[in-house]
């Protein structure tokens, strides 16, 4: 079997394209989570802890410039889209098990 038929047969293998729809949707999805934590739940953060911005809070060690307050801000910001997901994923795994019984 040639390379070119081997590979013809590995791409139209069905899991081939869940995979690729997946990949597709998993990336649309991202977007919505994306603006969901920072459109509305930032905000919220902002507000509950008086507006501080911990992108812009940094320390100079000589001539280099810490930027740890952006690290605390992407941590906050990547907790929040791993509990936002683990949300969705429940509520599908629940309707999931209520649909088959």
């Amino acid at each position: 079997m040639g390379l070119v038929s081997e590979f013809r047969e590995f791409i139209s293998k069905g899991s081939v394209f869940d995979l690729a729809v997946g990949v597709v949707i998993g990336a649309a999805f991202q977007k919505i989570v994306d603006s969901l934590v920072s459109d509305i739940i930032m905000p919220v953060i902002g507000i509950i802890t008086g507006g501080v911005n911990f992108s812009t809070l940094s320390v100079k060690v000589g001539d280099a410039e810490l930027k740890y307050g952006n690290f605390i801000q992407q941590t906050i910001i990547f907790l929040l889209v791993a509990f936002v997901l683990f949300l969705f994923i429940r509520i599908y795994n629940k309707t999931k098990r209520n649909q088959a019984q």
